[in-house]
């Protein structure tokens, strides 16, 4: 069964930016609101632990994993075939 790229890319975009999302809601609750860079602000361009912080880490997470779900998406796609002719042998 091939899986639709576009489908699969959307959610898993979506599901990696909600986790960034609340991720970075998790740790404000925890650690307080701060604008010092941290590990996850030098991947996404603009995040810090506030709400607009959350909003780039939402934003970015969200191309993250739509990019990855695309590149997976396609990689399983193209293996699939080979996979059905070797077990149906």
């Amino acid at each position: 069964m091939k899986l639709n790229i576009k489908a699969f890319a959307l959610a898993v975009g979506i599901t990696w930016g909600i986790n960034w999302f609340g991720l970075t809601w998790w740790m404000m609750a925890w650690d307080g609101m701060t604008r010092e860079i941290t590990l996850i602000g030098r991947m996404y361009r603009g995040f810090s632990l506030s709400p607009v912080g959350s909003l780039y880490a939402l934003g970015w997470g969200f191309v993250d994993g739509f990019l990855l779900g695309l590149v997976i998406a396609w990689i399983y796609n193209k293996l699939i075939p080979h996979l059905r002719s070797k077990n149906e042998e």
